[in-house]
């Protein structure tokens, strides 16, 4: 119990709870040994009775290995009498005081869900599902009218869900705003973020580097803003991560897009009328949206090639039944920062067009994904490229909202040029809406239910790693972008043991196994600055004396 209130508290009452019950298990280990009975193997009852006196053990295997094991209970046990009542409390105390700021009780929080106003979108903030949890949780939820009815789910389910409908002043008038797109200006000039009341929290994708114009805005009516799209990629992270979510769904309609426009099957066939060549698909950057690009149309029947400029990117392409395609005569490695691809040298750059220009002249579709955080979206198929593929091909730019990776892509259009049908929707995951929808708005519930943490109500707590890498303003003051993560501490090294004395005939005599003291006192050193370790850093690898802790988080 103590443990999962105060996760600081976690390495002593580890030690101290394995402690006892190491002492605990001989104590009645020993308790039971000294009147165990068994058949005697002696020659008469006379000279070894069956019930031996309180305190005594039969010879053999309990009297070879009993006595090993109360050197280490007893070692144990001192090792960790300062664990014990006194320091037990002392520390428990000192969890309590650093445990974080207290908020307030979700029953006193009002959840707003408006309805998106962006041209085009027809995604939801929360759906029936997911505001059933936030209600079960404690929270208060209202939703404006018509809020889910372009992503099929109606007024009618939101009731039966628990929700009340009301009006958009009043959802914007929440405690919470969750939505989809950044605050937007409405038809009739008024803009969604001066309708948030003062010092209300909104959590949306807001994009504060493309919005400083909109950040300013809501710091003025000290607003706390958490923005999806800034949420860490970080193992304890991925079920809040919407990036990912939208991205997979991008993948994937852009695979179901193409094969609508294009003018044959996408799996070979032979049948009596002919034979049917499969189509050739090229998917160039391996990240979400891309493996399930490569997915997607691989499952359809397609001959799948793929590129990426992450070395790691390889063996999740093949895994997907793809060819992935390699740079010849350059070695670089793109991996970036967050999982993102990095900028290329020139001599890299010159490399790759070579490779996608011969690629454009033998595929039938490029599907497109790159994409560097902060910059435009790097130019990779160039227009020569586009009129050497054959009529009847597709092109998919799912980096059109960045500028484009195609150069013919225009933005949010998809039109012919020559023979060529260019795609460059901005709003994929918005044209399969119940889907998205569901899965953006999971994110997002889990990630408000993630700050009510027991007993302290909800609260803003910049402690939380997740919470301050999102975290864009907090009662106005800005707080984006957030200071780099803290590396894991690495373990204190350790002095190479002597080496075992030689024997009369020279050779070197096998190292005496170590003291049980010694030995026990090892373990539980071992143990407290691993399981420190895994405290202090989400992803930890930690090897000591023998004893490995492998973790990803207390989740």
């Amino acid at each position: 119990c103590v443990c999962r209130k105060n996760s600081a508290f976690v390495p002593h009452a580890a030690v101290f709870f394995t402690a006892t019950l190491s002492t605990a298990m001989w104590q009645s280990l020993r308790g039971r040994l000294s009147g165990f009975a068994r058949p005697s193997h002696a020659p008469s009852a006379a000279a070894q009775p069956s019930v031996l006196p309180r305190g005594q053990v039969r010879s053999g295997f309990f009297t070879r290995v009993v006595p090993r094991i109360s050197p280490v209970s007893s070692a144990v046990a001192a090792a960790t009498r300062p664990y014990h009542a006194s320091s037990f409390a002392n520390a428990e105390a000192a969890a309590a005081a650093a445990a974080g700021p207290t908020g307030v009780p979700p029953e006193q929080v009002t959840i707003g869900v408006p309805k998106e106003t962006f041209k085009g979108e027809r995604r939801v903030a929360q759906t029936p599902e997911s505001i059933k949890k936030l209600i079960k949780q404690g929270f208060n939820v209202v939703v404006e009218s018509g809020a889910g009815a372009a992503a099929k789910f109606s007024d009618e389910q939101y009731v039966e869900a628990g929700a009340k409908i009301v009006s958009a002043a009043d959802a914007f008038g929440a405690d919470l705003v969750l939505k989809v797109r950044p605050p937007g200006e409405l038809a009739d000039g008024k803009h969604e973020a001066d309708m948030l009341k003062e010092k209300a929290g909104l959590i949306s994708f807001l994009w504060p580097a493309q919005n400083k114009d909109l950040v300013d805005r809501l710091a003025k009516r000290q607003n706390t803003v958490l923005a999806m799209d800034c949420i860490p990629r970080i193992s304890r992270a991925q079920v809040f991560d919407a990036l990912s979510s939208m991205a997979n769904i991008s993948g994937y309609k852009a695979v179901v897009m193409a094969a609508d426009n294009f003018g044959r099957f996408f799996t070979g066939q032979i049948t009596a009328a002919g034979k049917v060549p499969p189509a050739k698909v090229l998917v160039i950057g391996a990240g979400v949206a891309g493996l399930s690009a490569i997915a997607t149309a691989n499952s359809m029947g397609a001959i799948v090639r793929a590129f990426d400029t992450r070395p790691a990117a390889k063996e999740q392409v093949q895994s997907l039944g793809a060819q992935f395609l390699e740079v010849k005569g350059v070695d670089e490695d793109g991996t970036g920062v967050g999982g993102y691809a990095k900028e290329m040298s020139k001599e890299f750059i010159d490399a790759e067009m070579k490779l996608f220009a011969d690629q454009a002249k033998d595929v039938d579709i490029i599907v497109t994904t790159a994409l560097i955080p902060g910059k435009p979206a790097p130019k990779l198929i160039k227009t020569h490229m586009v009129e050497s593929m054959k009529d009847g091909s597709v092109t998919v730019d799912l980096a059109a909202e960045a500028g484009g990776n195609v150069e013919t892509t225009r933005p949010g259009e998809a039109y012919h040029y020559g023979g060529v049908y260019c795609i460059g929707y901005t709003d994929l995951p918005s044209r399969l809406p119940t889907q998205s929808s569901t899965l953006y708005a999971n994110n997002v519930q889990k990630f408000v239910s993630s700050m009510v943490p027991k007993e302290r109500g909800f609260v803003v707590d910049e402690g939380d790693e997740v919470v301050r890498g999102a975290l864009v303003l907090h009662d106005g003051a800005l707080k984006w972008p957030p200071p780099p993560p803290p590396e894991a501490a690495a373990p204190p090294p350790t002095a190479a043991p002597p080496p075992p004395p030689r024997s009369s005939s020279g050779a070197r005599s096998p190292a005496p196994p170590p003291a049980a003291s010694e030995l026990s006192l090892h373990l539980l050193e071992a143990c407290s600055h691993a399981l420190k370790a895994r405290h202090e850093s989400s992803d930890c690898r930690f090897k000591r004396h023998g004893v490995r802790v492998i973790g990803g988080s207390f989740d």
